[in-house]
């Protein structure tokens, strides 16, 4: 039924006063309206690579230890999200702070438009809080780096193996149940561009190895893409993606809360919950001013 068919028979009832019937009108009506939403949404799915795995990496930037603790809340965020959605993840690697939280994370993300709706938090995050490692208890601004690629199949990308460095080493254990504690984690060099991968999440060498060079066709995948378009912005003489280093979103806790997106401009008040994993709402004005600013 469509929705002007469902009006019209709307006002039929309303005129014979059937509420039986008029219940089942609204209904029909607010079923219709759901369909039509869903479709809507899925036209925010336009990119070339939105379906496909995403492959997200955090880093910890200025700031330290806070830097580091920051880093290891933002990993937490995701996961809360991701425990909540219809998508699986697994961590590949953690490499733990100095003193506290993560210096590094990576983690697979497979699901219906995995990378499309991460490709909301590539950038650079700022957290501003009453630092919890400082005696003082003075206000600290940290940074951390999220970046997301999309996987590809390892032959998709010319990769020659005279070229890899392969070392093995025993995995951290900062990974909770995401990560296994093993002898066997895999740490794969890219000797011609500097490209470093490894992976600790599976129980064998042989598997790690080959999620790692799974991992490593990805990234140099993103480096040719990313080398083909400075190519193409420097016949064009501008640049139109920062990418990396570019700041796109604040939590403030201190002076007063708020979450702001720098580029869609929503705000959330609630921090906590943003922290806890509620970031439907801030992917989805992603990908609303995504649509807008490409045009499609």
């Amino acid at each position: 039924m469509s929705l002007d068919d469902a009006e019209v028979l709307l006002e039929l009832v309303e005129e014979e006063d059937d509420a039986e019937a008029r219940r089942d009108v609204i209904a029909e009506m607010e079923e219709t309206e759901s369909v039509l939403k869903a479709l809507e949404r899925e036209t925010l799915f336009f990119g070339d690579y939105d379906d496909r795995t995403a492959i997200v990496s955090i880093h910890a930037g200025a700031g330290g230890v806070d830097a580091q603790d920051w880093a290891e809340m933002l990993l937490r965020m995701y996961v809360r999200w991701l425990e909540r959605s219809s998508m699986s993840f697994e961590i590949d690697e953690i490499l733990p702070g100095d003193e506290a939280g993560i210096k590094s994370a990576t983690l697979t993300v497979r699901g219906d438009h995995a990378y499309g709706l991460f490709e909301s938090e590539r950038g650079v995050h700022r957290l501003v809080r009453i630092s919890p490692f400082d005696a003082n208890a003075r206000r600290h601004t940290s940074f951390a780096g999220v970046d997301v690629i999309p996987e590809v199949e390892v032959n998709e990308v010319e990769i020659n193996q005279e070229d890899l460095k392969i070392d093995t080493f025993r995995s951290s254990g900062a990974g909770g149940q995401h990560v296994n504690v093993t002898d066997s984690a895999v740490r794969i060099t890219h000797l011609p561009t500097g490209t470093v991968v490894s992976c600790q999440a599976e129980r064998s060498q042989m598997q790690n190895k080959a999620r790692a060079m799974v991992l490593l066709a990805a990234r140099l995948a993103e480096l040719a893409r990313q080398d083909q378009l400075a190519k193409v912005d420097a016949i064009r003489g501008e640049q139109t993606e920062a990418g990396w280093g570019r700041q796109i979103r604040s939590y403030v806790l201190q002076p007063y809360q708020m979450v702001k997106d720098l580029r869609t401009g929503a705000e959330i008040g609630n921090v906590q919950g943003v922290l806890d994993g509620d970031i439907d709402r801030l992917i989805d004005e992603y990908l609303i001013w995504r649509r807008t600013e490409q045009g499609t």
